[in-house]
Parts: structure tokens; sequence; C-alpha cells
């Protein structure tokens, strides 16, 4: 038991690490700050390495900015919180195992997607190229090459698919219907869980989204609705509810 508490600990404090580093960079690289990721976003002075600190900098700072005093936005400390949060509760309810590392992958991937859309409307190539690396190589070492090979399979299959729908959503509404990055996004799907669940994922993240469409159309707001976090969530919420799901299509198929 003490084992558990102290992995619990320590997967925690590494889930603020990675979420505060996954937060800088989704914040910074679509501005080309690559320089800065370690630095102010206002006065643009580097921190000392104590002064990156997971949320204890944030606190013993008051939410400033320790050289021009600028108020540094609460997105640092939530989403590396929720970090820390996820990946303990990937090793609370699969233990060491394929589930844990793919739930950590998602979680970090989708407050990349999360920060990255919402703020600029763009998902970005470095965290999906990764996440997808890692997914197929764990695929391969947990279950084998055979595997490996149909989830990549699926994966070209889902991004052929959204193509389509992207051609077609175009000629009837005369204007770009998908976004590259959420092209990009649906084949990562298919890596990882196959065809059929991602388009469930596909069609959740749609619902999902559907209520913020009908927000923007009657308020009549002009704006692109970022639709990365809506299909991560689905997709998230596929994976973890994946058992009851596939359980719930045999039945519907028999």
């Amino acid at each position: 038991m003490l084992i558990d508490v102290y992995t619990i600990i320590l997967l925690f404090f590494v889930g603020l690490v990675s979420g505060y580093i996954c937060t800088i960079f989704s914040l910074k690289l679509p501005l080309k700050k690559k320089e800065y990721v370690n630095a102010c976003d206002n006065c643009n002075h580097k921190y000392k390495w104590y002064e990156l600190i997971p949320l204890y900098s944030y606190v013993i700072n008051h939410g400033k900015c320790p050289y021009c005093h600028q108020h540094i936005s609460l997105l640092y400390p939530i989403l590396t919180f929720i970090s820390g949060l996820l990946f303990t509760l990937s090793y609370i309810f699969y233990g060491f195992s394929y589930e844990m590392l793919i739930t950590i992958i998602l979680s970090l991937l989708l407050i990349s997607i999360y920060v990255s859309d919402f703020k600029y409307y763009v998902i970005l190539d470095e965290p999906l190229i990764i996440s997808s690396i890692l997914i197929l190589l764990f695929k391969a070492i947990f279950f084998g090459f055979k595997t490996f090979l149909i989830s990549l399979c699926s994966g070209l299959l889902i991004f052929l698919f959204m193509i389509i729908i992207r051609a077609l959503g175009n000629k009837i509404f005369k204007q770009d219907s998908i976004g590259g990055g959420d092209i990009k996004l649906a084949m990562f799907f298919g890596f990882v869980l196959g065809v059929r669940l991602s388009i469930i994922s596909l069609v959740i993240g749609s619902f999902l989204a559907f209520p913020v469409a009908v927000y923007y159309t009657l308020s009549k707001i002009n704006k692109e609705i970022p639709f990365g976090p809506f299909l991560i969530t689905g997709l998230y919420l596929v994976f973890i509810f994946m058992e009851p799901i596939k359980s719930f299509l045999t039945i519907i198929f028999k």
C-alpha cells in the first residue's frame, strides 16, 4: 500500500511538470516564441529553474511575474493541476498498463489542443506527431506487429474518410468545412481506437460541439468554432468507456 501511495505522489508531480511544459509550449509555439518558452509573456525575462516549479512558483509570487509584476494567466496553474490529477487517476484506475500509458498521452494531448485551438484556432503538429509515434510504438510492444499494422491502416483509412468528407463539405458550403488540423487529429483517432470506435468518437465530438454551434448561430457570432477540443474530448470518453461501448455495439449488431 505504501508503494502505491508513493507511486501516486510521484505520478502527480510528474503530471504537474508534464502539464506545465505542455501548457507553456501550447501557448507559445503558435506565436513562434520557442526561445521564450521559459520567460515571462510580458517582459520576456528568462526565469531561473526554481522560478519554474509548477504551482509552487505561482503561489509564492502571488500569480505575478517576479520581475515586471504582470499577472500570469490562470491557465498555467489550472491546467498543471488537472494534468497531475489525470496522471494520478490513470494509475488508480488502470495500474501500470497499456491503458495507463495511453490515458497519460491522451491527457497531455487534450491539454495541448484545448489551449492551442481555443486560443489560436490551431492544432499543433508537434504534440500530434509525438503522440502518434508513442501510440503506435506501444501498440507494437504490447500487442505485436500485426496490431501495429492494423492501427496504422485504421489511421490512414480515417484520414482518407475525413478528406472525402471535407471535399464534400467544401463543395456544399463553398468554403473550408473541416480544418487540416482536425483531419490529422482524426487520423490519430484511428491509431488509438480503430475505424469503428473512431467514427463513434467523431460523432460524440460533433454532438459536444453542436450546442456551441447553435449558440453561435442564435447569437450571430461570426467566429470560427474550435472543433479540436470537442473531438479530443470525444476520443478521451470513448477510450475510457471502451469496453461498455464495445459490449453495446456487440448487442446492437447481433
